[in-house]
């Protein structure tokens, strides 16, 4: 294999490892056996605050470290090994979940709020590393590669899972409760064993001038230095806060989708056999997608993207069949994957070349200040509904009908990210980014 092709493979091997945790954990797994398991008997749309909360402390921790450490591992030429120590911290964090018992909702968000920080730590030198095995004529198409791996890769291993879970027996394990457990074990030696890839082959350039030992000496003062650049780029500072607000609707999605169906009385393994398909669809459709921004460019194609996600969350909200979310899974599986490579590709034509990392550390910090704002919204809209609709003195038909209604105008929430990410990103404009970008 010769050695540039090798190094796509290889940083695209990395997104089929982790996408075992955002598919089988994040998105599957951990909401469903939340509510039943580790917060049976409890209130849905409590619950869901909950979940929501965990997500957005995880994500606050990542998102105050992910510049400070884009900074030091540009001075040091330290990505592929910040890469390691966040993925391997999630591997460990995720096998934790197999221990954690019955009931103790407060220890599991812990365990599962140190995997997110794993999880979206190692993905800001993951990013980081895309101008090493690309240029800018096809930057778009290996973005997209990457996702589409990681569609495929999440989801074969999610579909074992989710067999595991509906025919335990057939696999030697006792219920469904022991299948899911066993699940996060399987997640934790996947994204553990696949990592090795992005990390022998794909190469890394040696910071000019600087040792590792020294690069968090003058990481702190490379942050700072790069926060008054970003101040004084428009171009690049109006491009993250678009990413910021219509991400942030991607992400809600992304994480609470499984916990509002259950708020809606679908059942849990529905919801799971419809996260196969978005992953399934979002393997094809994330290829095409890095052609499309190649073709007519990334912007437009990001603002489909937005489109069909507007589109789909005036459906999901007035969804009431299990049918309609198997056919909604599709649709969103045709843009999740477009929107966040895109998103990443078109944001390296903004920036400088020689400080990928540090520029990567803002990106993915607003990434995660969307994964607290959309969650904690999501949750709190659902409880402020639910005290303003519940009757008096509510029977058991209210409880269950309040609530449903209160879950739906909580992810109703996210339309407003979508509509504001939309109208900054037409304010960006590339050519002038770009030529921010080069007289730095």
């Amino acid at each position: 294999m010769k050695p540039r092709k090798k190094a796509v493979w290889g940083w695209a091997m990395y997104d089929w490892a982790n996408s075992a945790f955002a598919t089988t954990v994040m998105s599957g797994f951990f909401p469903v056996f939340f509510k039943q398991y580790w917060s049976a008997g409890v209130d849905v749309n409590l619950s869901t605050a909950r979940l929501g909360l965990g997500n957005a402390a995880a994500g606050l921790l990542v998102a105050l470290a992910a510049p400070i450490l884009g900074a030091v591992a540009d001075r040091g030429s330290a990505r592929k090994r910040f890469l390691a120590l966040f993925a391997y911290l999630g591997v460990l964090t995720t096998a934790g979940l197999y221990f954690v018992g019955q009931g103790n909702w407060a220890f599991a968000l812990v365990v599962y709020a140190m995997g997110v920080i794993g999880f979206s730590g190692a993905n800001v030198f993951y990013d980081a590393l895309l101008p090493e095995v690309a240029g800018e004529k096809d930057v778009d198409v290996v973005s997209g590669f990457g996702f589409s791996m990681g569609y495929l890769g999440g989801g074969l291993l999610f579909l074992v899972n989710v067999l595991m879970v509906t025919m335990p027996q057939r696999f030697g394990l006792a219920d469904a409760g022991q299948a899911v457990r066993v699940g996060f074990l399987s997640v934790a030696l996947w994204w553990g064993f696949f990592t090795l890839f992005v990390l022998f082959w794909v190469p890394e350039k040696p910071a000019s001038g600087t040792r590792a030992a020294g690069a968090w000496s003058g990481g702190f003062a490379q942050l700072k230095h790069t926060f008054g650049r970003i101040r004084h780029m428009k171009t690049v500072l109006l491009f993250l806060c678009a990413y910021w607000l219509y991400i942030d609707g991607v992400d809600t999605i992304i994480r609470m989708a499984v916990d509002f169906g259950m708020s809606l009385g679908f059942d849990a393994k529905d919801l799971l056999l419809a996260l196969l398909v978005t992953q399934f669809v979002g393997f094809p459709a994330a290829l095409v997608f890095g052609r499309l921004g190649q073709r007519i460019g990334p912007r437009k194609g990001i603002y489909i993207a937005i489109g069909v996600y507007v589109a789909a969350t005036f459906w999901g909200i007035s969804m009431t069949r299990k049918e309609e979310f198997y056919v909604l899974a599709a649709v969103i599986g045709l843009v999740q994957g477009g929107i966040q490579a895109l998103s990443r590709s078109y944001y390296s034509r903004l920036i400088p070349a020689d400080k990928p990392a540090e520029f990567y550390g803002f990106y993915n910090m607003l990434g995660k200040f969307a994964a607290i704002i959309g969650p904690v919204l999501v949750g709190g809209v659902g409880l402020l509904m639910r005290r303003l609709l519940m009757p008096p003195d509510p029977t058991a038909a209210d409880l269950v009908h309040v609530g449903a209604l209160a879950a739906r105008w909580s992810m109703a929430s996210v339309l407003i990210l979508f509509a504001a990410g939309a109208v900054l990103l037409y304010f960006v404009d590339e050519e002038k980014g770009k030529a921010q970008a080069a007289m730095l």
